[in-house]
């Protein structure tokens, strides 16, 4: 399947140009589906150790907190300037951190004109692979597109409109100079803020091998390793959000991205089950109004 990136009116990149509508290549093939629910109470000491101490190694733990606490819900918002257009995407729903599974709602803005409606996109989110349903562009009604983020020049960090809630804590793995800014409230829970930078080639090494893979291919395709952080991390040392700035050069300006994750609802049944090959649609997309792509 060729896919072309999409472009907003004025010559601007925007996320959903990036390929919720964007650029991609995506194959055929799938894996299995996954379930779990949460004991968290059983998981809080193990999420807890390294709240407190040096702020680095706090937020490099994130990730494995995650992971032992299971499952979460999950609301994100990703914000695209470039060529003086800026758009947002918003996405909302659930993640497995254990299996690195996760289903969100993806709903793109409207078009810079304010005159087009977008129906929601379902994303289902797995190590290596990005699922996306209702994507528009020619793709039949029921089918999904398949994308193998270990070859997106960002690793699914800017493509999908939706940073991998796991990759977004992994990345976190690695951050340099990590200062602890202090303690404020979420949703009417205490989190103590850090702010720092991180390096997305000490990430990768660093980072699961589930995710490594993605993590690897974006330090190859941004302009620059350095990705800047606000993490919030709870008093069980849960990452409640972090929002990552990003520099992304695809075709055109360079586009200034700012993703953010917010994580609550922890230990919630997850259930994410990946489509069969014969529902992955491998055809030729339209390039919004312009048509088809040529091969």
């Amino acid at each position: 399947m060729v896919v072309r990136q999409h472009r907003c009116k004025g010559g601007a990149l925007a996320v959903c140009a990036l390929a919720v509508v964007g650029v991609m290549v995506a194959g055929t093939g799938c894996s299995g589906g996954g379930e779990a629910g949460g004991d968290v109470a059983g998981q809080r000491a193990v999420a807890g150790k390294g709240v407190a101490g040096d702020p680095a190694a706090v937020v490099h733990r994130a990730a494995d907190a995650l992971a032992a606490a299971g499952t979460a819900e999950t609301r994100t918002s990703m914000e695209t300037a470039a060529g003086g257009t800026r758009v947002t995407v918003r996405g909302q729903g659930a993640y497995d951190f254990r299996r690195q599974l996760g289903r969100i709602k993806v709903v793109l803005p409207k078009d810079v004109a304010g005159a087009d409606e977008h129906r929601p996109i379902t994303e289902l989110l797995a190590p290596g692979a990005l699922y996306m349903k209702d994507r528009g562009a020619g793709v039949p009604d029921g089918k999904w597109v398949r994308i193998d983020t270990t070859t997106l020049a960002d690793g699914n960090l800017v493509t999908g409109g939706v940073t991998d809630p796991m990759a977004a804590a992994e990345l976190l793995r690695g951050a340099g100079k990590v200062v602890y800014v202090g303690r404020t409230e979420l949703a009417g829970v205490p989190v103590r803020h850090y702010r720092g930078t991180s390096d997305l080639g000490r990430a990768a090494l660093a980072a699961s091998p589930s995710s490594r893979g993605a993590l690897a291919a974006a330090a190859k395709g941004f302009s620059t390793d350095a990705v800047s952080f606000d993490a919030y991390l709870d008093d069980d040392g849960l990452l409640r959000k972090v929002r990552h700035r990003f520099s992304f050069a695809a075709e055109g300006p360079t586009a200034a991205v700012v993703s953010t994750m917010l994580l609550y609802g922890f230990g919630v049944p997850v259930t994410v089950e990946l489509p069969p090959g014969a529902d992955i649609y491998t055809g030729r997309i339209q390039q919004g109004r312009s048509g088809p792509e040529s091969p």
